[in-house]
């Protein structure tokens, strides 16, 4: 049986939405059990899905060259979906994919648009979780050009020190910017500078 609990919360923390409105549209959200390694979107698919992360990691990336480019790790309690792929309707170059085993809970584009379209609080809901899907997005490329490696590093750190429990290190380095012998060096200055 799937437990809708925390996702209810989640939903509830944007805007009120009556009971009995909020149950029937967490019947929409399928739960998706992941074991480590597994992905819920490749390349070249059509992201369809808004997803809520109950319990695990997922991380999000491209490849490029051969490269993992790493552009956010998801943990629990958020909202996530490839944006660009689900809001335009276009095929992905990125994927999702669970770093531990993870519980994500989804629901399709088109039953989560209906339920905005019948129901002003849902909607609010909808605009809400998107906005801030779309600032985290705006301010991650914000960081990226403004500070320095550094400055990326002790933020990573003081903000999401459980990333460096959960995270292996080189896809740390790759959501950072740098090479995983740069961040290593960091690591070692700042630890002889402390």
């Amino acid at each position: 049986m799937k437990n809708h609990t925390n996702l209810r919360k989640k939903i509830l923390s944007y805007t009120q939405v009556d009971d009995e409105i909020l149950t029937g549209e967490l019947i929409h959200y399928d739960q998706i059990i992941l074991s480590k390694g597994d992905t819920l979107l490749t390349p070249g698919k059509v992201e369809n899905r808004f997803y809520y992360l109950e319990k695990g990691c997922i991380c999000y990336y491209k490849e490029e060259n051969g490269e993992i480019k790493v552009l956010e790790f998801y943990t629990e309690d958020v909202f996530f979906t490839d944006l660009l792929s689900y809001v335009n309707e276009e095929t992905s170059s990125c994927y999702l994919k669970a770093l531990e085993d993870t519980i994500v809970f989804a629901v399709h584009k088109k039953i989560a648009e209906n339920s905005f379209d019948n129901s002003h609080q849902l909607e609010r809901f909808g605009r809400l979780s998107m906005q801030e899907a779309f600032m985290k997005l705006f301010t991650r490329v914000e960081r990226m050009t403004l500070r320095s490696n550094e400055e990326r590093y002790l933020r990573l750190l003081e903000k999401r020190p459980e990333l460096f429990q959960r995270v292996p290190n080189y896809l740390i380095a790759s959501y950072l910017g740098i090479t995983p012998v740069g961040l290593s060096k960091l690591r070692k200055r700042l630890a002889t500078v402390g």
